[in-house]
């Protein structure tokens, strides 16, 4: 009985010997350590959240760019085409020219909420911008004679 009365008490004694090398100073002192390494990890995050966007916007203003370029050579040649086919290009060309600025509007009104909605938002975005390219290389094969 002894044995094992002296087994239980160490057990008993090495358990408050582990969960006592922790003192309560010690606990916070580790939680505000991990709170700051936290709020160090959220702060780079959001940066590369950030950094993120702005790159985007800046690709996204050059392919927008690059269309309103076109725009402006399909006018250009529209111009010495046959007076039938002038119609129906300057038509196409207004469309695309309102999908162009219709892009461009809703990437200067994109409002970082989250990189979920980010990544969402960018997806679609990216698919648009797509299809508009497709539209003018579409349009340029049909334009050459």
């Amino acid at each position: 009985m002894r044995g094992i009365s002296l087994v239980v008490a160490g057990l008993i004694a090495g358990l408050l010997t582990s969960s006592g090398c922790n003192t309560p100073a010690e606990k916070v002192d580790k939680a505000q350590t991990n709170v700051i390494e936290a709020n160090k990890d959220l702060v780079q995050a959001n940066n590369d959240y950030m950094k993120d966007i702005e790159t985007y916007r800046k690709e996204t203003a050059e392919k927008i760019a690059a269309n309103e370029k076109s725009i402006s050579d399909f006018n250009a040649r529209v111009a010495n085409d046959k007076k039938d086919a002038t119609s129906e290009y300057k038509n196409k060309i207004k469309e695309l020219n309102q999908k162009n600025s219709d892009m461009k509007k809703k990437m200067d009104d994109y409002k970082a909420e989250g990189k979920d909605k980010w990544e969402t938002f960018k997806a679609e975005f990216t698919h648009d911008m797509d299809e508009l390219g497709h539209a003018f290389k579409n349009l340029t094969v049909k334009n050459v004679k």
